[in-house]
């Protein structure tokens, strides 16, 4: 099991250039749909709480993912795995991109990359709502968005707070339903 936690993590640390917002989707490809660890709805709880804690995403997922398939010593396993490939790399990438930085070809690689991520964060997000729209409706859906939008951005009120309103909010409806 700490092989494949190590693998799972290392390739992750490899492959999700471009920080946090690469890695989502690859956490969430290895241990929800090649792996089975856990259920979607599990990963999207898992990232929403993520969110709110402070420090890159990629290494609170792999430290929670690590910690709920293998204790301590998969925590402490998979954040090594997901932080040495990126610490490398980046000793690797800065040396030559100060060294090549002026070529046309690694400015536009540089520009390339954000598109890239954009596309990626996009379908998780269209993955995530389709996820949604199942548990709900679209009536609630939609004004809930542009809601959270709204306090995220012109309001610039902290992710967080939106998350644990969201939260309690839950609770409280699921607890009238039991009643």
């Amino acid at each position: 099991m700490q092989f494949k936690i190590f693998w799972i993590f290392f390739k992750v640390g490899m492959l999700g250039y471009g920080g946090g917002p690469a890695s989502i989707p690859l956490i969430k490809a290895e241990v929800v749909d090649i792996h089975k660890w856990m259920t979607d709805d599990e990963f999207q709880d898992m990232l929403a709480i993520g969110n709110t804690l402070p420090g890159p995403i990629a290494t609170k997922l792999a430290g929670y993912i690590g910690y709920i398939k293998s204790g301590w010593l998969g925590l402490a396993n998979a954040v090594l795995a997901t932080i040495v490939p990126t610490i490398f790399l980046m000793i690797i990438l800065l040396t030559l991109f100060v060294e090549f930085k002026d070529l046309g070809w690694v400015q536009g690689m540089s520009r390339g990359v954000l598109p890239v991520v954009g596309v990626m964060m996009a379908l998780l997000t269209i993955d995530f709502l389709s996820k949604a729209k199942a548990k709900t409706t679209w009536i609630f859906l939609i004004p809930f968005t542009l809601i959270s939008l709204v306090l995220l951005v012109p309001l610039n009120i902290h992710p967080a707070i939106i998350i644990a309103v969201i939260i309690i909010f839950s609770l409280l409806r699921r607890e009238g339903r039991k009643a």
